[in-house]
């Protein structure tokens, strides 16, 4: 493995076009979670000048169309789109949200000795490391830091002239494999017609400095901050870029850091194992790295369409000790059911917590009293420091 190199990752704001379609899909798997536990969502959202899309399946409680209309005109209001080309009071929103297809339920529910089965195919991944407090890669976590402070900021009134679409990108030098100093960053923020470049850059600068520890910014040389290196960006959200659900599945997860296994979270309830067996890879990859055992930690899980057994296990702890491997995938088969119902339970996903991941990171976060990012706890170590 190659210990000395450069990696960069990038965040984008909820403001950035994409995100806005991914916080109004995990608004509305919110709204049918809030009304019925066991519901079933799969929304994508499309967004462009002042316009609004919404297609997908559902099944659970009618939920009647100007009630989630009116919940999209919040979404992008708390975003803080009332701009002439995107404005939340304004736009136009359609919705396109039909039944479940019969045959996926079919395949999907418990019926008889069926236990209840895996929304789709596919192979999820799961990682952690000990570069940041929260057991996540370095690059990524200080990307989104800058620009979630960026936003508190905006939306308080304490940082003016910055608008809603934000993006961001730190590269981080490594020695050995640790990070060891930030060698640049780039800034680009849509910004009022009533600031120049320059001030733009005054103004976007303190949040790099509150972000990112001094050990690691200390040294960078000012010619390395790149503030909107295009020279302007006024026009800006879906006015500038039309948007869709599911295109910064990167920035949702680990910036590069680690494999992601291709499909999208947001718009999605947890019978979909593209989300919640995400999710449950994190949380046994980030609880193995906090007892201590192995400095990173990879988890690979794979599933098939109606079977609510995983197919596979891959563990990985980058020590080249088969055995260790071994071990913790023998710990993880023994305590924990990774049944599609099992990780529901054991993370308590069937509640209406998904709105509030649709930007700056599903992983790296607080878990929350509501039980949002709940895949974040570390209330397993022991299982993995016997």
């Amino acid at each position: 493995m190659i210990k000395d190199y450069l990696f960069t990752s990038e965040s984008v704001s909820e403001g950035h076009p994409d995100k806005v379609c991914d916080r109004i899909s995990d608004m509305v798997v919110d709204t049918y979670l809030g009304l019925e536990p066991q519901a079933r969502v799969a929304c994508e959202t499309l967004a462009t000048t002042n316009k609004v899309v919404l297609v997908g399946e559902t099944r659970g409680p009618e939920i009647k169309n100007d009630e989630l209309i009116s919940k999209v005109r919040d979404c992008i209001k708390d975003i803080g789109y009332e701009q002439k080309g995107f404005h939340w009071k304004n736009a136009s929103i359609d919705t396109f949200l039909h039944s479940q297809s019969s045959d996926i339920a079919m395949g999907v529910d418990a019926s008889g000795n069926k236990d209840e089965g895996a929304g789709d195919q596919g192979i999820m991944f799961g990682y952690a490391c000990n570069e940041t407090d929260v057991l996540m890669p370095a690059p990524i976590h200080y990307s989104h830091k800058i620009l979630r402070l960026m936003a508190e900021d905006r939306k308080s009134g304490k940082l003016k002239n910055i608008e809603p679409d934000s993006k961001s990108q730190i590269t981080v030098e490594y020695k050995d494999g640790k990070p060891v100093s930030v060698k640049s960053v780039v800034i680009s923020t849509q910004h009022s017609p009533d600031v120049d470049q320059s001030q733009v850059r005054e103004l976007v600068k303190p949040y790099i400095e509150k972000s990112i520890p001094k050990n690691l910014i200390n040294g960078i040389d000012d010619s390395e901050i790149y503030v909107n290196p295009t020279g302007n960006f006024v026009i800006g959200g879906p006015d500038g870029d039309s948007g869709l659900t599911g295109r910064k599945i990167v920035v949702d997860t680990y910036g590069g850091a680690a494999p992601h296994g291709g499909g999208a979270f947001s718009g999605k309830d947890p019978t979909k194992v593209d989300r919640s067996a995400a999710y449950a890879s994190r949380y046994l990859a980030k609880n193995v790295v906090a007892s201590k055992i192995a400095d990173k930690c990879l988890i690979q899980l794979a599933y098939a369409i109606g079977v609510s057994k995983p197919l596979s296990m891959y563990v990985d702890l980058f020590s080249n000790d088969e055995e260790k491997n071994r071990y913790v995938e023998k710990l993880i088969n023994e305590n924990f059911d990774l049944s599609p119902r099992g990780i529901r339970e054991m993370l308590g996903l069937n509640k209406p917590i998904y709105e509030k991941t649709a930007a700056y990171g599903h992983f790296g976060r607080d878990p929350e009293s509501d039980g949002a990012f709940s895949w974040e706890k570390t209330d397993k170590i022991h299982i993995f420091s016997k």
